[in-house]
């Protein structure tokens, strides 16, 4: 039987063509491992990417983690399942295809919800899974047979029953709150769906009688109900308690005739004042800040909105009705300051919370919203922590976790989009409520009050099922609501939703968890208390938060800024295997990464070492007998060699280490496998690798190799064969596709797969 390998390593023809004889021959399935032990299993999730995602280096990075730890576990013998499926992505997928309609002059209210639903149907079915495809390239090995989706049928009916528990346990509510709203997407958003921008803008000061107060945001002045000051100021505390006439802008008569007018105003003592800012003194606007309104419920302040869910300023700031908030903001400053209550302006630096999928600033707004009460919840996350049931890795990423437990807020699960997860909730049609969801179903987008109005007599029915009859008014059909589900409400239950019975006893929990250090509130802590409450038990025993890939000069990585990379160009350039290596080689610990494309370069360097390594053994155990020329070993273009005349002549047999350099370079070789052990086992992956290299380029190739040129015997042939063999192994998890063709060749390896090959 001929065996060959080409003078050059070209990863193009080797990659996609071993990639597809694993997935022709099911070797990603935990049933295909030839040594399985049904009791054994290892389980990773995908943390699934978006419908409307690319792959990007974090995903690399992510995958490449996982995909090293899966390949090692299945070659050791278990049941490895790596479960992998998309999320549906709820705000940015609408937004995607809203922006696809609008090349056609068509908006969804134009069609309508069903239709409108469907078109999204229509374009996940054709660009939502490119992402997969994309990371089959890396060389995942994810069982794809599993995928998922998170608005497939029965994936769905878990995030139902989910709302329904927690509704009938009491957890889940309706009610007026703040919430951070989106003028674009028209929704409302969670605390850790917030982002910030970095901003120039301009530090007002006005007169409030007495007080001179700072604010960026003089337009929401008509909204005030009150002044607040720190309880232990002593330039105030005189005024705590009082309520006082004060002079400020009246919002009646012609924009350009400003004038005053006399209001009252009471003065509250605080602890979330800041005594540094400004005068020490701000004006409380529950309605539109979220610092305002957890002071306004310590002090029992009303709420007065005066601006709109589209970003304009509403009804009740008189004149200025109508305007966009910066146009407000703009005319306001000017009738201050032509009335004598603006005293001083001054430049100033902030952060402004922007929408995490649009990035436009949030306004926040009262709203009726669905909310998820935290604190039983918490808890159980927290305990998990605390007693080990689950530990994130570095440790020091707890702390900053416990802080956001500790003062978790409740959890706005609604969002006011079409695409996702409707509500299990049903109205009486002939309610209040019923009517207003008809009314926002049915009138033009400009002419819509988007935000729910509060409701005295709210009449509905939490239930999986349509109700067949109306309990209050016993002859309409209810209206389902039209909100739908925080897209991270369904991903939270992403451990074990739509999972079959079988899955779900032999791959929950799974055993480790690799994201990134940004969601470990957004979605880590949602899925350990999701896991106790659904499944009885923490989802995970241990969360590996990998750093972050930044550009070469520390930047952030951004697409839109111009700085992202795209790994498939690497893939295309380097190949796949010099890819996974340029990662990992840099992946020291949980340290953010400032890449550099020379290690890629490393990379394909190594799997040229490896290659050419490789075809030195094969000329060796090819031209077995002839004694090789020093030096001419490595240049051998052909040989061939018999599985049977390897056999025969002893290449199989137990190794028998003869020379000095037989001794070293085995104890090496037994060395550096119980390092790789131990450092995989505690995923120390770029340690891992950095100890492969050296052993592999150093002590077999510069060392060994260069040795057994003088001794040109049947033993030495024998022992280049296994530590290449053994070399091989190893080496797979990190750069599995160079290492499967060059095992596919050997003369000992005759039916078999490295894939599955036992560690």
């Amino acid at each position: 039987m001929s065996q060959e390998l080409p003078p050059q390593y070209d990863a193009k023809s080797v990659e996609a063509r071993i990639y597809k004889e694993w997935m022709d021959r099911g070797f990603f399935a935990p049933s295909k491992r030839s040594t399985l032990n049904p009791k054994r299993s290892y389980t990773i999730l995908l943390p699934p990417p978006n419908i409307t995602g690319n792959l990007h280096m974090g995903h690399a990075l992510n995958a490449t983690i996982s995909d090293i730890l899966i390949r090692y576990h299945r070659m050791k013998g278990f049941a490895t399942a790596w479960l992998p499926g998309i999320d549906h992505a709820g705000i940015a997928a609408q937004n995607v295809v809203e922006k696809n309609l609008r090349k056609e002059n068509i908006n969804r209210f134009d069609l309508g919800r069903e239709k409108f639903v469907e078109k999204v149907w229509e374009w996940k079915e054709k660009y939502g899974n490119i992402i997969l495809d994309q990371l089959k390239r890396i060389g995942a090995s994810c069982d794809w047979s599993r995928t998922r989706f998170t608005m497939d049928p029965a994936y769905s009916e878990e995030v139902t029953k989910a709302f329904v528990h927690y509704y009938e346990k009491g957890l889940i509510y309706r009610g007026k709150r703040v919430v951070n709203w989106c003028p674009r997407c028209q929704t409302s958003l969670s605390d850790l769906e917030i982002e910030y921008k970095e901003e120039d803008a301009t530090l007002y000061y006005i007169q409030y009688g007495s007080f001179v107060l700072a604010t960026v945001r003089p337009e929401t002045k008509f909204g005030d109900t009150a002044i607040a000051v720190h309880p232990k100021d002593p330039r105030y505390k005189k005024y705590i308690g009082k309520e006082l006439e004060i002079e400020s802008l009246d919002t009646t008569g012609a924009l350009d005739a400003p004038r005053k007018t006399k209001t009252k105003i009471v003065v509250v003592a605080d602890d979330a004042v800041d005594p540094k800012f400004g005068t020490g003194t701000i004006k409380v606007t529950p309605a539109h800040d979220m610092t305002d309104y957890d002071i306004s419920l310590r002090h029992n302040l009303p709420m007065i909105q005066i601006i709109d869910e589209r970003g304009r300023m509403n009804e009740r700031a008189g004149k200025y009705a109508g305007m966009k908030v910066a146009e407000a903001r703009k005319k306001v400053v000017e009738d201050l300051r032509a009335v004598g209550l603006l005293t001083k302006e001054e430049p100033y630096h902030h952060s402004v919370a922007v929408c995490y999928r649009c990035t436009t600033p949030l306004e926040p707004l009262p709203s009726n919203q669905w909310f998820l009460n935290m604190a039983e919840l918490a808890k159980k996350t927290a305990q998990a922590i605390k007693s080990k049931k689950t530990r994130i890795i570095p440790k020091n990423f707890e702390k900053s976790f416990f802080a956001w437990l500790k003062n978790i807020k409740d959890w706005c699960i609604s969002r006011q989009i079409w695409w996702g997860h409707r509500l299990p909730v049903w109205f009486c049609a002939n309610s209040h409520d019923g009517i207003e969801q008809k009314i926002k179903e049915l009138l033009p987008r400009s002419n819509q009050n988007l935000g729910e109005p509060p409701h005295k007599n709210i009449s509905f029915v939490v239930s999986l099922e349509k109700p067949e009859r109306c309990r209050f008014c016993l002859n309409c059909k209810m209206d389902q609501s039209t909100d739908v589900l925080d897209t991270w409400f369904s991903s939270a239950l992403w451990p074990f939703a739509g999972l079959n019975d079988a899955d779900k006893k032999q791959f929950y929990p799974s055993n480790v968890l690799i994201t990134a250090r940004d969601i470990i509130n957004l979605w880590v802590g949602r899925m350990i208390f999701s896991g106790i409450e659904f499944m009885s038990k923490t989802p995970f025993p241990d969360v590996l938060i990998h750093g972050t890939i930044l550009t070469k000069d520390g930047k952030r990585m951004s697409k839109s800024l111009g700085t992202g990379i795209d790994p498939l160009q690497y893939i295309d350039q380097y190949g796949a295997d010099a890819m996974r290596f340029g990662i990992i080689w840099q992946t020291m610990g949980n340290q953010d990464i400032r890449w550099d494309e020379a290690a890629i370069m490393a990379g394909r360097k190594f799997a040229n070492k490896i290659w050419n390594a490789a075809r030195f053994v094969f000329g060796r155990i090819g031209n077995a007998s002839t004694s090789l020329p020093t030096g001419q070993a490595g240049s051998a273009n052909n040989y061939s060699l018999s599985r049977a005349a390897a056999k025969s002549k002893g290449y199989l047999d137990t190794l028998k280490p003869k020379t000095g350099a037989d001794k070293q370079v085995l104890k090496k070789l037994t060395a550096t496998k119980k390092m790789l052990e131990k450092q995989i086992a505690s995923y120390e992956l770029g340690p891992a690798l950095h100890t492969l290299y050296d052993f592999f380029w150093h002590d077999f190739c510069d060392v060994y190799l260069e040795a057994s040129k003088t001794q040109p015997d049947e033993n030495t042939n024998a022992l280049l064969l296994n530590i290449l063999t053994a070399s091989l192994k190893m080496l797979h998890p990190f750069m599995p596709h160079i290492t499967e063709e060059i095992f596919q060749k050997l003369p000992t390896s005759e039916g078999k797969w490295l894939i599955v090959e036992e560690w």
